[in-house]
């Protein structure tokens, strides 16, 4: 197969490159030949940059400005509602043990639930020294002492200590059993505390065939419609239009 000969413009830039090689190998032959390093090739010459519209600059740092206020109110509005929802389904699962609950627009349509995740609960030591007089007293291989100079230190294997309290983080009480003989122990300074409070986790619902719109959507209509704002977030809420005076009609 033939090459195809170059036209005129590509054969220029051709022998531009070429030459720029050329020159450039011989720089760093005769800087090798004198025993230094060969000089960095000039980087190309780069177009000027364009300043953008200023128009378009002032839209986007005024969107900005304006979300992030509106993020200020709505975050805190947020955090306040989520901790009020919080203490009222903890008080009402105290009271009748239910573990979910509907979130509804104000004409009852459901867009999402609120679910109760239980916490949980871990052996945790609550008396350190009570903890190391009864292993050093029932297991005296497990216990340390740690001569140091000024002073003497005793504590617990740390190997045994976390098994300890898996054991009884597993029983869910503060018991230890004796691998080689069996026996069950009490262990004092241990107790069986909450590691994780109780959270609860907002799901939205998703669309279907007999309601095409996901709870998110029928929250950002609801919203478009002004049937939230003065509910959920007052600050925000468009004031509503008064109507116009009415006017005197003459007698007739």
């Amino acid at each position: 197969m033939t090459e195809q000969p170059l036209d005129p413009i590509e054969q220029h830039h051709y022998d531009t490159i070429t030459e720029r090689l050329g020159v450039n190998r011989l720089k760093a032959e005769e800087a090798a030949a004198r025993g230094e390093e060969a000089p960095e090739p000039a980087p190309a010459a780069s177009a000027p940059a364009t300043a953008p519209d200023p128009a378009a600059v002032r839209d986007a740092v005024t969107r900005q400005a304006a979300l992030g206020a509106l993020l200020d109110d709505v975050k805190k509005a947020y955090n306040d509602a989520r901790r009020d929802a919080h203490d009222l389904l903890e008080r009402q699962y105290k009271a009748t043990g239910t573990t979910k609950t509907d979130a509804t627009l104000p004409g009852g349509v459901k867009v999402g639930s609120i679910s109760r995740q239980g916490g949980e609960r871990a052996a945790e030591v609550t008396d350190e020294e009570a903890l190391r007089v009864w292993v050093r007293d029932t297991f005296p291989s497990e216990h340390v002492v740690k001569v140091i100079p000024a002073r003497v230190e005793v504590g617990v294997q740390p190997g045994f200590l976390a098994k300890l309290l898996a054991e009884a983080t597993a029983a869910g009480v503060a018991r230890y059993v004796d691998e080689g003989t069996g026996e069950v122990h009490d262990v004092p300074g241990v107790e069986i505390r909450p590691s994780r409070a109780a959270v609860h986790r907002l799901t939205y619902s998703r669309g279907s065939k007999a309601s095409p719109l996901s709870g998110r959507e029928l929250v950002a209509e609801a919203w478009r419609a002004r049937q939230l704002p003065a509910h959920v977030l007052p600050i925000l809420a468009p004031a509503e239009p008064t109507a116009p005076p009415a006017e005197d009609t003459p007698a007739a």
